[in-house]
Parts: C-alpha cells; structure tokens; sequence
C-alpha cells in the first residue's frame, strides 16, 4: 500500500489520534492503570528483578551520580513543560523504564564479566554533522566497506548482548510499530532492524538529551544538559562500545559511528577516542534547519498536541548553531586526520566524494568497499520507488511551507 502524501511537518496519521483517545478513556475509567513519571517510581519499575549493586557494575560514583541527576532533571522537565498527550505520556513510561532496565543489565553483565570493558579497539571513524546533512549517507557507504564495522538499528536500542540473539526480531517489531504510527517515518530516516544504524539509543540511556528534545518540548533539560560536562555520558557510550564490539568479534574493525549530538560533544567524545579519525559533513544552514525543524516535528505532534512549528524552527536554528561552534572548537585542538564531505558534491558523484574522504583519512578504498558502497547504493535508490520513498519530494515540498 502507497504511503499518503505528507500535507504539512505537523500533518499526523489518523491512527494516532484513535489510540490517543483509547488510552485516555482507559485511564479516566479506570480499565487501565494511568502511568507515572516520577523518577523513584520509573526508577523501581526500570530496575525490578536486579540487585542493588547492579548499577554499580563497571561504574564509577561520579557517573552514576550525574545519571541519577539526569534522570530527576528530565522527568521534572517532561512533565512540567513537554505538554504530552496521552500517547506521548505511554511513550514516555515506556521510553524511560526500558532504559533503566537495560542500565541496571548492563551494569550486571559488568559485573559479571569486567573484562569486557578491556576490550581493545581499533581507532574508530567519526561522522560527524548537522541533521539532515547527508550524515546517514556517508555513515551507511562507510559502514559497507566490509573493512569497518558498524552498529544495527537493534543493538542501539538494545544493547545488552543475548543468546540466541533476538535484537533483529525485536527491533523489527519496534519498526513495524513505529510505522503504522508515523507512515513518513522512511522518508525521514530509512531504517532496518539489523541495518547499519547511529548510536542513538546509547545516549538515550545515558540520558543526554538529544533523543528526547527530538520529541519532547523540554527546554529546561536542554539547558540543563547543554551546561553540562558530557564526559559521564560518552564513558558509558565507550562502555556500550567495548561490550558491543566484543560480543559481535568486531573490535579489530574500525567503527563508524554517527550520532548528530556529537557534534554539540566533540571534545568529550575525542577525549575517549584520542585515535579517530572524523569526517565532517557539510550542508547550506539554511537546508540544514528546514529539514531539521521538519523531522523534529513529525515526531513531536505524535506525543504532543501542543507542538508549533514556529518554536521548533527557532530552536533547531539554535541548536544547529550550537553544534557547529562546538564542532568547530573540537576540532580546533585536534590532531588526527579530519576529512570534510559535502552534501552537494557526494549528490552528484558520490564515488568521487568518497575516493577523496579515504585519501583525506588515511584509508585504502579497496575494489571490495566499493562493490559494497555501490550495492548500498543501489539499495537506497530502490527505497526511493518503494511504500517508504515514493512520497520523498512531497516530503520536501512540506518541509518549505511556512
């Protein structure tokens, strides 16, 4: 089934409104237990069935700590001002237990077995840009060198390890969902259950901010969050890392990585990998904000009736400034290869792009990463003709309405 036109940045699927409205009737007659986002009750909920040193595992006092503030901040800053409706609230309990639970898992895992945070890893590749800057498109071609390693949608959002390994189920699962919520949600950001993904869901469970501003008006958190030394955060991502890598047998591979806060974090990332190698990517502001406010915006109205395209255009003018006078400051001070991408050129001739980003880190582009690379391609312009692309220039046409 074709996938509608998208009419406007606040248009949202009729679907969401139906459940909306079931699960305030739920909780007004009581069929259903209305949820709670008070941090003590998430944090009892996240952490049922572990023990109370589980956190612990792997973990200095610092870092725990900072978490714990984290969380406090975030859950004041949700329900005072993010204005959620009643399926932006569901999601919210569900979002936030589930990244505790998987906190205090890890911690065991830690615990259990340290020496998976010795894991050694090779210097990995950081992509680094704004939203909407052709990050995902450089990330994906890297990641199909079958020299480098990369992480699944799946083990962002679900980290700790299983055997079997059930992620690719799971994560499909969550996809489908998603979808039937938000049916523009590909021609956003096409997605894949064990596809080559960012990290997002690791810093989701650190608390850092950046996947919850992307739905949520919490601005005192964002101020909060932005103030603050990331340090604590990208501990726990290189942790993520190190057990991730180990798990998969990937830690000789170099990781590309891509989240688009890490250009806000640049020096507190480089500072766990002094190694890397970063490639920058470039896009007009302009573009960059438009089509920044426009995903940010698809995802607020689901959670939020109260969300103004207005506000958020100005916010994600703001933020795109943050990010690269802090990118910038980052890459000031560092010493190791740095290769820049632009968003225009790698549209054009994207082999030509990337033959020049390889010779600017270092790299040898072999004939099997470009067979690869060309294959990922391919893939990406079937997805233009399919349900999830067959309305992307009328995604863009919304995305230029005032």
């Amino acid at each position: 089934m074709p996938v509608p036109p998208r009419p406007h940045p606040l248009a949202r699927a009729p679907l969401v409104d139906r459940i909306d409205g079931w699960i305030a009737k739920g909780w007004e007659r009581g069929w259903i237990d209305e949820v709670s986002l008070d941090p003590h009750e998430l944090l009892a909920a996240g952490s049922k069935g572990f023990q109370v040193g589980d956190e612990a595992g792997g973990r200095s006092a610092e870092d725990i700590a900072d978490w714990h503030l984290r969380l406090e901040k975030l859950c004041h800053s949700v329900t005072q001002e993010a204005r959620l409706n009643s399926i932006g609230k569901a999601f919210a309990y569900g979002l936030l237990t589930r990244a505790i639970q998987q906190r205090f898992a890890l911690g065991e895992l830690w615990r259990k077995r340290p020496e998976l945070l010795e894991t050694k890893l090779a210097p990995p590749i950081i992509v680094v840009g704004q939203m909407r800057s052709g990050t995902t498109r450089i990330h994906r071609l890297l990641a199909a060198d079958p020299a480098h390693s990369a992480t699944r949608f799946c083990d962002s959002w679900h980290p700790v390890p299983e055997k079997p390994d059930l992620r690719p189920i799971r994560g499909g699962l969550k996809l489908f969902l998603a979808r039937k919520l938000d049916p523009w949600l590909d021609t956003l950001h096409p997605f894949g259950a064990a596809r080559a993904d960012e990290e997002l869901g690791w810093l989701a469970m650190a608390f850092d901010h950046c996947a919850y501003e992307a739905q949520w008006q919490i601005p005192s958190f964002v101020e909060f969050s932005e103030a603050r030394d990331a340090g604590p955060v990208y501990r726990e991502f290189a942790r993520i890392l190190a057990t991730d890598a180990a798990n998969h047998g990937t830690a000789h591979q170099p990781r590309v990585m891509k989240v688009p806060q890490f250009g806000e974090d640049l020096s507190e990332l480089l500072a766990q990998f002094p190694d890397a190698r970063v490639v920058v990517s470039r896009r007009a502001p302009d573009e960059v904000t438009r089509s920044a406010a426009s995903l940010v915006a698809n995802q607020m109205t689901i959670q939020s009736d109260a969300a103004d395209l207005a506000s958020i255009e100005t916010e994600w003018e703001r933020k795109a400034t943050l990010r690269q006078k802090r990118t910038e400051e980052a890459l000031a001070s560092f010493t190791g290869p740095v290769a820049e991408a632009d968003f225009a050129r790698l549209g054009e001739d994207w082999e030509a792009e990337i033959t020049a980003l390889y010779s600017a880190l270092g790299l040898e582009l072999s004939a099997a990463a470009l067979a690869a690379m060309t294959t990922e391609q391919k893939t990406n312009a079937r997805a233009l003709h399919t349900k999830h692309g067959a309305h992307l220039k009328e995604f863009e046409a919304a995305e230029a309405q005032p």
